[in-house]
């Protein structure tokens, strides 16, 4: 995990862990150094769920940091090249019970990635939650389903789609409906926390090869996670499978939205996410 210990790093030697792990730049400026890792790696650079992961990471390590992240904008600027990479983290602004973040991704001088946090000290108050988590069978009733062999960062993932499957490689009918429902979790099995759920919340193909029935040229452009579980939540969750369902509201000009959420298996809705993703078709 480099030079700075974590305590809520569960377990040094997942791959999940690795790809993620910064150490202290010398610049001695709240700066730290992390590399990518070729198991996570996407069609152009590496998977977008774990670069906001690793950013993430750079605040849940960072020695200012207050409370829990309750939401993460992140602004992909440019595809971050294999190699090594630093993420500069900077508290913006700490108020009583917030804290708010800036961050830069950057690789020769350059500005790959950039992104917001927002932190907070939780307290109790009323709740509800309007959004309930749909009835699907249990994961153990539903097969694992396989992505397909070219998507490295997949196989990092156990994957049971309910519905919206990724479309075979020779092409499917278009669909009219672009909603994807799958229980999803880390493969080796990995107790759930926060940088983890940041990347579960990347996990789905782009939207338009479903409604479309074959795969394009697509990227994420801007991705915003709301957090609402809390350190207790994600304990009880552990590693069992999280479900997840995503669907998009526009397509058109060479973009379209996709609003996600994601649920534990005892119903709470750990996280709410919505992305605009650039496409070419």
């Amino acid at each position: 995990m480099g030079e700075v210990e974590n305590p809520e790093r569960v377990n040094r030697e997942h791959p999940f862990d690795t790809a993620i792990a910064l150490k202290p730049a010398d610049t001695g400026d709240s700066a730290y150094i992390g590399h990518t890792h070729p198991a996570y790696a996407n069609m152009v650079g590496p998977y977008g769920g774990i670069t906001a992961a690793t950013l993430l990471e750079a605040v849940q390590r960072h020695p200012e940091r207050l409370g829990v992240p309750v939401s993460l904008t992140v602004n992909y600027a440019g595809p971050v090249a294999d190699g090594e990479f630093t993420v500069a983290a900077r508290p913006a602004r700490t108020n009583r019970s917030t804290q708010h973040w800036s961050l830069e991704l950057t690789q020769d001088g350059q500005v790959v990635t950039t992104a917001t946090a927002v932190y907070a000290v939780r307290r109790d108050t009323w709740a509800d939650t309007e959004t309930a988590m749909p009835d699907v069978p249990a994961p153990a009733a539903t097969p694992v389903t396989a992505m397909p062999e070219y998507v490295e960062w997949a196989k990092n993932y156990e994957m049971r789609f309910l519905d919206g499957a990724v479309p075979a490689l020779d092409g499917a009918p278009e669909s009219p409906d672009s909603t994807t429902t799958l229980w999803v979790r880390d493969a080796p099995l990995r107790p759930l926390d926060f940088p983890a759920l940041t990347s579960l919340c990347d996990v789905f193909y782009p939207r338009v090869f479903l409604r479309r029935g074959q795969a394009m040229p697509a990227g994420t452009v801007s991705l915003t996670i709301y957090f609402h579980a809390d350190d207790d939540a994600l304990a009880a969750q552990g590693s069992s499978p999280v479900l997840a369902r995503a669907r998009s509201n526009r397509f058109g000009h060479g973009y379209f939205d996709q609003s996600a959420c994601l649920w534990g298996t005892g119903g709470d809705l750990l996280a709410t996410t919505h992305q605009l993703v650039y496409f070419k078709g």
